[in-house]
């Protein structure tokens, strides 16, 4: 039985009366962090005493400077007759945070615990401003006091830190890394960087800049500042936005090339993902409709990937093996951004997936995740 939706409706209530008695919100936000923590550290008590789940989930945190923290994920086999293979880390895109993206409490929403049932020891993480890692202070006052939060190098650091983490925790001197969307755009320019710590790159749906021209986040896009065309519209957007449930599944449902939309995703993976992106932001509840808050850093530079501009080259992984996924009805990313790091990237192999949504790792098996998984765990367990 997974008991975490059960902690989180039982926290819900509670918080709701704490906010009938009118307390500052000071005092709510460090009970709603110690009732959230609670319902994490029951659900690794609750695995870790079932005999029939062989996953471990274990949270870990990464001190950083001036008080901040980074909230990192361990997924695991209990225990294994194999040596473990090497490390990966999965890293989020825009919006919605680590386990909301890659570890979901339903059969076919957790990315995580499939890639450890195959052996490796899996690590996701939640970049600041996002998830269970420290918000920027900004992030507490209104949007429009402060640039887009968590832009590129901001990511890349809170990367570096958490592969410096793991080399500790795992041992080994090399971390794969999993990025989607934004989050491979992330994950390829610390590579770029730091290839020395890179076992292998999976760049998932990802922005490259490989051209000048998209629809929805480029020139002409409601991303553009219409003053000062070419430029990301921070005026509009400020540092940091807000995300209903709703709002998390209108290009996910135009993607799907039917009408019946369950015979594409399963119903019990999309309230998961919609349940865990509001539960990621304690501040969720205080707002109706419920929102979560996430830094707008990920979409200006995303806005200056959408109009040719790249922030990062694949041709500095000379020795870094590079799997480019790209599902067909991706809207987030171009055949171009492939070819181009295909282009750039020595060691790059290609995975396209037909009629493959941008969620194909939260879509049903026959709908492009099976092939999907099969792709990621083949080029994961190769040999460097």
């Amino acid at each position: 039985m997974n008991i975490l939706p059960v902690y989180i409706r039982g926290a819900e209530r509670t918080m709701n009366i704490l906010r009938s008695l009118s307390l500052p919100y000071r005092s709510i936000d460090m009970l709603a962090a110690f009732l959230m923590m609670s319902a994490s550290c029951a659900l690794g008590a609750s695995e870790e005493n079932d005999l029939s789940n062989p996953i471990s989930r274990t949270e870990r945190y990464v001190a950083l400077e001036n008080g901040e923290r980074l909230h990192i994920r361990e997924v695991r086999l209990k225990s294994s007759s194999t040596t473990p293979l090497s490390p990966v880390l999965l890293i989020h895109g825009a919006r919605v945070p680590g386990i909301a993206s890659f570890d979901l409490p339903v059969k076919g929403g957790s990315l995580a615990a499939d890639l450890a049932q195959t052996g490796l020891q899996v690590y996701i993480l939640d970049l600041r401003g996002y998830g269970l890692s420290s918000r920027p202070v900004e992030m507490d006052a209104p949007p429009d006091q402060s640039m887009p939060l968590m832009r590129t190098a901001d990511a890349v650091n809170d990367i570096a830190h958490a592969v410096r983490a793991i080399q500790t925790w795992n041992g080994s001197p090399r971390i794969s890394l999993l990025g989607w969307a934004t989050g491979g755009h992330w994950a390829g320019a610390y590579a770029s960087q730091y290839p020395q710590n890179v076992e292998r790159l999976v760049l998932y749906n990802t922005l490259y800049g490989g051209s000048a021209h998209h629809p929805s986040l480029g020139y002409g896009s409601p991303l553009e500042d219409p003053r000062n065309p070419g430029h990301f519209n921070t005026a509009k957007f400020g540092g940091w936005g807000l995300s209903t449930r709703d709002s998390l599944f209108v290009v996910w449902d135009k993607s799907i090339p039917m009408l019946d939309k369950t015979q594409w995703r399963d119903e019990t993976v999309k309230r998961a993902y919609g349940d865990a992106a509001l539960a990621s932001d304690k501040t969720s509840q205080r707002r109706t409709p419920q929102s979560f808050r996430a830094p707008t850093g990920a979409m200006a530079d995303s806005f200056e990937l959408a109009t040719g501009k790249k922030q990062w080259s694949a041709t500095a992984l000379t020795n870094v093996p590079v799997l480019v996924i790209r599902s067909e009805r991706d809207f987030w990313s171009r055949p171009e951004d492939a070819a181009a790091i295909m282009k750039d990237a020595p060691l790059a192999e290609m995975l396209a997936i037909p009629e493959a949504t941008h969620f194909v790792h939260l879509d049903r098996d026959n709908a492009g995740r099976k092939r999907f998984l099969e792709g990621v765990v083949t080029f994961l367990a190769q040999p460097h």
